[in-house]
């Protein structure tokens, strides 16, 4: 990623000469608006359209394009509070990796705004960040179109779509040694305005390829933000159930009150899909289990009723198992949950947890039996603890494994066939590469792929 941020390859002569015309032609029409003029004025040759129709509405609403400085909004415990809050929040660790990352040695800034303007967060190279501050390009400031006048984030909030700004073209002359590209960033679900993802700095912010680097990143925190909605949901659907099988006073059990707050419902989470050792999450912590610790939360989330030290002896160890090695290890894992949350630690006689567990692998079960296939297989990142030989455990395995392939064959497009077709295993699933086969239709390039796969498929069998 980081190739893709660093600053394009050297123009050549004739987008020099362009680039260096177009600053030539902003610059005069800013004489016009010290004649408070711009306004009325008629189009002016070689600048861009947008940018006049920009420069009116700046004009139009008052923004001053001597004042050096953006105008702070909120500052402090207000902006803390503000930004918890949002739901951009949620994507931020997608523009780090994406964005903010590469952008510490490409001399960029990175800004994500809210969906009035306002700066929410602003990283990137230091030095960059420490000029930026004479123009309070900081969180916390407000660059819409009626504080700043022309720039990316405020102007593409304005357009609703992404856009580059290069130089003089800025409404306020301070900003003028700056370029940027931003993209505005809907709601993947309602299509809501929620935002804007900005980059900028020198004439390397508005290369031809950033506003695509922007856009694709946008993309991908939509998409993010789409799928931890759908495993909120899924956690939701998962823990209503239980509640429906467990009894009343387990139900109340939840942190020794009645219900939870709805935010621990994805927070206290176990997961079990495509890992040898399980990722308990409880309140934001979280912890790596150890393997036989993994089997056992898995076990015990599965049986809200709770199990005997016989029964839960009989699910964990292959032949005979022992309670007393059970109970050995029982005392093991309340001290880790001890360290974790206090609350977390499982009752005995029977072992049954304390507190709501949400594993990954009952979401997806929960999607299947509600006919969400396309749920479940964004949220099943592989086999259930894979390596595991705990009898109970290889039973889950095999169930949430097989009911997920059925799905996908009997109700699944091709488009989820090929996805499911992806997973460690189902490669050498012959069914579902034929059954994706017949789905694609005669001309998809998707097809010769599928067919080399089912070539090999059938060399190896024949071997």
């Amino acid at each position: 990623m980081r190739s893709l941020i660093q600053p394009a390859a050297t123009r050549g002569k004739a987008g020099q000469d362009a680039a260096e015309l177009a600053q030539r032609h902003a610059l005069a029409a800013h004489e016009q608006l010290d004649a408070h003029a711009f306004p009325d004025a008629p189009e002016i040759p070689g600048l861009r359209r947008l940018i006049r129709e920009s420069w009116q509405r700046s004009a139009r609403l008052q923004a001053n394009p001597d004042v050096p400085e953006a105008p702070l909004a909120m500052d402090g415990e207000e902006l803390e509070a503000y930004r918890r809050q949002h739901p951009l929040a949620a994507i931020m660790p997608v523009i780090q990796k994406l964005l903010i990352q590469p952008s510490h040695e490409s001399g960029l800034l990175v800004a994500v705004g809210d969906d009035v303007g306002r700066l929410l967060w602003v990283e990137g190279d230091p030095v960059m960040q420490r000029r930026a501050e004479g123009m309070m390009f900081v969180p916390g400031a407000d660059w819409s179109e009626a504080m700043v006048g022309t720039s990316a984030p405020g102007t593409a909030l304005a357009l609703g779509r992404g856009i580059q700004i290069s130089g003089a073209e800025h409404y306020k002359r301070s900003v003028h040694p700056w370029s940027c590209t931003a993209v505005p960033f809907q709601d993947p679900d309602s299509g809501a305005l929620l935002g804007v993802v900005d980059i900028t700095g020198t004439e390397s912010a508005v290369a031809p390829h950033t506003l695509s680097l922007v856009e694709a990143t946008v993309a991908a925190a939509q998409a993010q933000l789409r799928v931890e909605r759908l495993q909120l949901a899924a956690a939701k659907a998962t823990r209503t159930a239980s509640r429906r099988r467990a009894p009343a006073s387990a139900a109340r059990r939840a942190d020794g009150a009645g219900s939870a707050a709805e935010g621990s419902l994805y927070r206290n989470s176990l997961q079990l899909l495509g890992r040898d050792q399980a990722l308990l999450s409880i309140e934001g912590r979280t912890v790596a289990l150890s393997a036989r610790h993994s089997e056992i939360l898995a076990l015990l989330s599965t049986h809200p009723d709770g199990l005997s030290a016989e029964e839960l002896s009989v699910l964990l160890y292959p032949g005979d198992g022992s309670t007393m090695t059970l109970r050995a290890e029982m005392v093991r894992l309340r001290k880790v949950l001890q360290g974790l949350n206090p609350a977390a630690v499982p009752e005995s006689r029977p072992y049954r947890l304390a507190m709501d567990l949400v594993p990954d692998s009952g979401q997806v079960l929960s999607c299947l039996q509600r006919g969400a296939h396309r749920i479940a297989l964004e949220i099943y990142r592989g086999a259930v603890l894979p390596r595991s030989e705990a009898p109970g455990i290889v039973e889950l395995r095999g169930r949430v494994s097989s009911l997920l392939r059925e799905a996908v064959l009997t109700d699944g497009s091709a488009e989820s066939l090929l996805r499911y077709a992806e997973l460690p295993e189902a490669r050498d699933d012959v069914g579902v590469r034929l059954a994706a086969l017949k789905l694609l239709p005669p001309r998809s390039p998707k097809r010769a792929a599928v067919v080399a796969d089912l070539e090999r498929l059938e060399t190896e069998l024949s071997a």
